[in-house]
């Protein structure tokens, strides 16, 4: 990719604040006045609304945004199908569940000319798209630029790079996207995402890698604090929506929409980048993950890895998430008599765990380790915790304070099992063994008569 593409990323503004009444404009006068209709837009545009909830849900949890582009969304011929590669949705069927414990090296090379979509490889997931709840965990590696337009009926998409940049740009504009940041696309906002640095060996390695999390249900939301107070964990305001930016390109553009699952793609005489204005707050945004406000004990125990969430995407039961997106970043441990490391559990939530850098502090050992790139899936009531070498390492350790802060790791949490794809299954890249690294964890037991 050119430097003038990296200096265009790296040289961008942004609205800032999360769920808010954002506005923009690339042209001055293009967002019209006390009305979101009037009967001739300004600038010969049309208005359209972008609806990402029902219009009668709640107003605090209503997502909606005002178009103003230079031609309507329904202008394009019909779709036909296409090839799905490696992309899959839910209802997963093809594996039955699967209690043990997985962990995956990274995935490996991408064929030359592998884009972000066609590069998209599909671990698993539950619920049902079509039913628009549960959710799907993805990576993607790539190592050229989009030239099509993507966009996805079935949910949003949390994009989190763990190698290379990324420049995504959106109907809303233009997002930089680097490893430790997360970039949100919601439902139905067409996108296409452009590489920002070549391969790291200087050859055929991939130049982009990372995760998505395919969130089927609500939208994310920032999580209620409760007795936190009115601060803490992920700050509103470090979220960066896209100021106004389009394209006014005549000719042939190819756009592929993922509806119910499938990919449906269609040949534009323009392309549908073309929002010269718009107001709402169903956007896409970017957030530095490095910037969450840790919250954690001063004074003894591990707390709940729920206090790590950064977003959550809400069912119909109080406390019960549809899927959260937690993060383990830099962070003090100074806990008194306590274990420090995660604790042994076990748990009615599953978890997909990601390494975007360095190490997590609860997996150490294995075989091929877990290592940037790589994950693990701990299903629901799977016993797990941390490795016997950390064990033995934490419970002998002196309890002074300690800065954690060699690595940057997260976690989708969803509330039903991951369903497999059978590519994940059988995939040569899925760690055998993975169970030896709790073999050896000594009995301790002293009775006390």
């Amino acid at each position: 990719m050119s430097g003038d593409a990296r200096k265009l990323a790296e040289g961008l503004t942004y609205l800032s604040g999360f769920g808010n009444e954002h506005c923009s404009e690339a042209e001055p006068g293009a967002l019209p006045e006390g009305r979101n209709s009037p009967q001739r837009a300004p600038l010969g545009l049309y208005a359209e609304q972008l609806s990402g909830t029902a219009f009668t849900e709640p107003r605090a949890h209503n997502r909606r945004s005002w178009l103003y582009r230079i031609r309507p969304s329904a202008a394009h011929p019909p779709f036909t199908r296409t090839g799905n590669g490696a992309l899959r949705t839910a209802p997963f069927t093809e594996t039955v569940p699967d209690p043990n414990r997985l962990r995956w090296d990274p995935l490996p090379e991408p064929p030359a000319g592998t884009d972000f979509l066609a590069g998209l490889w599909t671990l698993g997931g539950n619920g049902d798209a079509a039913q628009r709840t549960g959710m799907a965990v993805h990576l993607y590696h790539a190592d050229v630029s989009m030239e099509r337009v993507f966009g996805n009926a079935d949910g949003e998409l949390l994009i989190l790079p763990e190698r290379g940049g990324l420049l995504i740009r959106t109907e809303f504009g233009l997002l930089h996207v680097e490893p430790g940041h997360l970039a949100l696309i919601p439902r139905g906002v067409r996108f296409r995402v452009e590489l920002l640095d070549a391969a790291p060996d200087g050859g055929r390695g991939p130049a982009a890698r990372g995760y998505v999390c395919e969130n089927y249900g609500a939208p994310f939301r920032l999580p209620d604090l409760g007795p936190i107070g009115a601060n803490g964990l992920a700050n509103p305001r470090d979220f960066r929506a896209p100021v106004a930016a389009y394209e006014d390109v005549e000719g042939p553009v190819e756009v592929v929409t993922k509806f119910c699952g499938n990919l449906w793609r269609a040949t534009y005489d323009h392309s549908p980048l073309d929002v010269v204005a718009w107001h709402g707050n169903h956007v896409p945004y970017v957030y530095d993950l490095r910037r969450f406000n840790v919250l954690g004990s001063i004074s003894y125990d591990h707390p709940d890895p729920s206090i790590f969430t950064v977003l959550t995407s809400p069912s119909d039961t109080p406390g019960l998430a549809n899927v959260d997106c937690v993060v383990f970043a830099p962070r003090w441990l100074v806990g008194e008599d306590t274990f420090r490391p995660p604790y042994f559990h076990r748990n009615v939530m599953s978890e997909y765990m990601g390494l975007i850098e360095g190490a997590y502090d609860a997996k150490t050992a294995g075989p091929g380790g877990f290592v940037p790139g790589g994950g693990s899936l701990h299903n629901m009531m799977s016993a797990h915790g941390p490795d016997r070498e950390t064990f033995e390492k934490a419970s002998g350790a002196e309890l002074v304070p300690q800065k954690v802060d060699n690595g940057l790791a997260f976690m989708f949490e969803t509330r039903w099992p991951v369903l497999l794809t059978e590519q994940a299954a059988r995939a040569e890249h899925l760690q055998r063994g993975y169970d030896e690294v709790w073999r050896g964890l000594q009995r301790h037991f002293r009775p006390s008569r």
